[in-house]
């Protein structure tokens, strides 16, 4: 085992403990970017002034009736700024925008005494809009051909000779709804000015180093010349990892101009209309299988709303490709993307980056193919699973196959599937309005950042003459419990007590260069710096122990605060150690970093090795739906999912339990609605609250919810052997809309094909009902006419299918319930 992943005698890691700001967060004393403003002096408020049009080039901006409110002190404009007007990577998000691009673009901010006198100095402001045409949905924008960044391909194997090969090939298409963030705290910056100019900012990012790289361009200033600080954030989920650069900015500028610390926070509808969402797609693919249901060839275009500006849409598009194959061996693949231009906010990270988009892209090909191939759905994924020695379709080796087959029979077992199973169908019989389903799915997930130069991080350790140790690392804490683990972790390397260790704020001037805390790759980074630079410290102060105990320093072990050294019953306190080495003048700080080795990636030929491993999981999702409404509750889930060998327990479950729950919301509840109208509203986000928005909550919580982690799973080259947990139990959710779809299609007879919307709201589960129960006649017509659409097009999902080989007549059984 690699000396990364090697656990000492006796670690903290891999033991369960809370959250490290678990009481602060449940007594209220946790302090986020904004409780900061009741300590700070002077503060003025910043509000935008946002323009209710979907599209349009400003032809008048007049600030003066702003100005004569009372309490305003100044108005920012783009005339205002010293550096470059833009907030973005890609140099096409301009701070203060000449041309409006979504319904709510803020198009200049107003500093206020108060945040009522910002509120109405902004109303105040004049805004003259030459309208012009704007697309708002993704359909739209495909048809008028707006796009936008790079369209990359995935090409593997020979296309056309794996459909030539198939006994079966089908076609179709999907869309599926984007989702908000809605993190507990909005987007917010607090910046001021120190009085040697020096700019220090505040904010709830996950990305402090670009969040400081934005701010300097904006004032035209030097890296140096700007502080960035995360205390923490109140969730982020990839929301905070582009999108607050911008807001950052505006606060620096108005410090700047005004000499005064400026605080931008927005509210829950400014955050809602201005910020981006995770990407909504739409996929059009046509797949092949042979004669025993393998897949011999899939053809699909992934096009994914990037809204008005690139934000992150080319790498969330890259991501979405890379991921299409999920835990299937696709062995002849063809796969496009595209990015659409629209007139909303712009599109953004979100927990799993595209892969979920990727993901859902086949498990929803799997899940209404299994019944045209007469297959059980499950007997149709088991069957592609990944073996040894297979590639995926961008030419990376699938290193841990039999971990795919591993969570799955281990889910299957916990779940008491087979006894579930006959209950179930028992239980169908004899209700015929109401039905339940079990559904399995599993999961494939890279982990790295597809951009190798991300795969890098830094930490600086130090030692007190107490023998107290105080770290900094690059990665933010979002309450993922990303600081517990680097307590953790640098308290094992150490080997001393946890309660010997604090942790400090993430500081741009601490660590540079930081990546963001995102790609589930904080841990990783982050955790393999704090271990290189406590080992750094280790070695140093082993020397010192040994001297002290008269041995040679390889045989010194530093375990639970006390070095000793073998064959030697002498004792040497931690702190009696550590001082020691400071009257000796032993350097007690030191730098950690770490690079992830063996990462190489070709964007343009879409080839390589991406990531440093996958993560692997299984669900199995029951569910139960009433035929008259659409109304469903998920009655029980169980979950196996691979961590590696766990830094920490609590948290990590913790983990797979909120992601799963996040991604049971994003397919299931989270309904995103837009006027696409004509009128003067278009544009206009609709749900604009929690009110009209539908968030997973208690009540949508499975009445029995059973998560495993799997065992005997240590990580080669990984920091103490563990694996990233973040982003990948999100997809766990895809089993609860199998599930629902299978749930459906009870309704009706055996092998129709059900199409379900996503979100997979009551409604959508109503209509895939009803299209289950008239999906008979249109199965069978399907089947030999090869052209027909499946029940449940009013989803505006189309599937269409052909038989070859000689195999119609078996696929025409199938499809009849023979």
């Amino acid at each position: 085992m690699s000396q990364l992943s090697q656990r000492p005698e006796k670690p903290v890691v891999g033991v369960s403990m809370p959250h490290e700001s678990a009481t602060l967060h449940v007594t209220g004393t946790a302090l986020y970017t904004d409780d900061l403003v009741a300590r700070t002096k002077d503060v003025l408020h910043a509000y935008p002034v946002q323009v209710m049009k979907a599209h349009g080039r400003i032809t008048a901006l007049r600030t003066e009736p702003a100005l004569a409110v009372p309490g305003v002190v100044r108005v920012l404009t783009g005339a205002d700024v010293p550096g470059v007007n833009d907030a973005g990577m890609k140099h096409d998000e301009p701070l203060f925008p000449d041309e409006v691009m979504f319904h709510g673009h803020a198009v200049a901010w107003v500093l206020g005494e108060t945040l009522e006198a910002a509120r109405i100095g902004a109303a105040a402001v004049e805004v003259e809009l030459d309208e012009l045409p704007s697309l708002i949905t993704l359909r739209d924008a495909m048809a008028a051909d707006s796009f936008h960044g790079a369209r990359p391909m995935m090409l593997s194997g020979d296309v056309d000779a794996g459909f030539a090969d198939s006994a079966h090939v089908f076609t179709g298409e999907i869309q599926f709804s984007d989702q908000e963030h809605f993190y507990l705290e909005t987007h917010a910056a607090l910046a001021h000015i120190d009085e040697g100019g020096q700019v220090f900012v505040q904010s709830s990012t996950q990305h402090p180093s670009e969040t400081q790289e934005i701010v300097a361009h904006v004032l035209g200033l030097h890296s140096h010349e700007v502080t960035v600080q995360c205390l923490r954030m109140g969730g982020g989920f990839g929301g905070k990892e582009m999108q607050p650069h911008g807001f950052a900015a505006v606060a620096a500028l108005g410090a700047r101009l005004t000499g005064r610390p400026v605080r931008l926070r927005l509210n829950r509808t400014q955050d809602l209309t201005m910020s981006g969402k995770r990407h909504g797609f739409h996929a059009r693919w046509r797949i092949g299988f042979d004669a025993d249901g393998r897949i011999r060839a899939l053809d699909a275009t992934l096009t994914a709303d990037g809204g008005w500006s690139l934000d992150l849409s080319e790498p969330v598009v890259a991501r979405a490709l890379c991921h299409i194959d999920n835990t299937y061996w696709i062995p002849n693949a063809r796969i496009t993307g595209r990015i659409a231009r629209t007139n909303k906010v712009s599109n953004t990270a979100f927990r799993g980056f595209g892969g979920p988009q990727g993901m859902l892209v086949i498990e929803d090909i799997m899940g209404r193919c299994a019944p045209l191939l007469g297959l059980d759905p499950m007997e149709l994924r088991e069957r592609n699973f990944y073996q040894r020695g297979q590639s995926t379709p961008y030419g990376q080796q699938v290193t841990q196959p039999e971990r795919i087959a591993a969570v799955w029979e281990q889910v299957k077992e916990n779940a008491g599937l087979a006894e579930r199973r006959r209950e179930i169908a028992a239980f169908n019989s004899a209700h015929p309005h109401t039905k339940r389903a079990l559904a399995v799915t599993g999961l494939k997930f890279g982990i790295s950042f597809n951009l190798t130069a991300f795969n890098q991080g830094g930490a600086l350790v130090l030692i007190y003459k107490d023998g107290s140790v105080l770290i900094n690392h690059g990665g933010t804490e979002m309450g993922q419990g990303l600081h517990t683990k680097m307590l953790q972790v640098a308290a094992t390397t150490l080997g001393i007590p946890l309660h010997k260790v604090r942790l400090a704020p993430t500081r741009t001037d601490k660590v540079p260069n930081t990546s963001a805390t995102a790609a589930s790759a904080g841990a990783d980074l982050n955790g393999a710096a704090v271990k290189n630079a406590c080992e750094q410290l280790r070695e140093r102060l082993l020397q010192v122990a040994a001297t002290q105990l008269g041995s040679s320093a390889s045989d010194v072990r530093v375990v639970e605060g006390v070095a000793r050294a073998l064959g030697n019953d002498t004792e040497l306190a931690w702190d009696d150690l550590v001082r020691t080495a400071y009257f000796q003048r032993v350097q007690l700080s030191a730098a950690g970093f770490y690079r992830t080795e063996g990462l190489h990636w070709d964007a343009k030929t879409f080839r390589g090795t991406p990531f440093k491993y996958f993560a692997h999981g299984a669900a199995a999702a029951e569910v139960e739906v009433d035929g008259f409404t659409g109304a469903y509750r998920i009655r029980r889930v169980d979950i196996v999912h691979d961590v590696g060998d766990s830094l920490s327990p609590l948290i990590d479950i913790g983990q797979v339990e909120g992601g799963f729950v996040q991604g049971a919301g994003w397919l299931t509840l989270e309904d995103l609605r837009w006027d696409s109208g004509d009128g003067a509203g278009r544009g206009r986000l609709l749900t604009q609250a929690a009110s009209t928005y539908k968030l997973p909550s208690f009540s949508e919580m499975p009445a029995e919810f059973n998560v495993t982690l799997l065992e005997h799973a240590s990580e080669e080259g990984a920091v103490y052997g563990s694996k990233a947990v973040g982003e990948p139990p999100l997809m766990l959710a895809f089993s609860v809309r199998e599930a629902l779809r299978q749930a459906a299609a009870a309704f009706g007879p055996s092998g129709v094909a059900v199409d379900l919307a996503s979100p997979a709201t009551p409604e959508a589960v109503f209509w895939a009902v009803q299209a289950a129960r008239e999906g008979h006649a249109s199965s069978n017509g399907q089947a030999q006419g090869g052209s027909g659409v499946a029940a449940g097009d009013r989803t505006g999902n189309g599937l269409s299918g052909h038989s070859a080989g000689g195999a119609v007549h078996a696929d025409a059984e199938a499809l009849s319930g023979a």
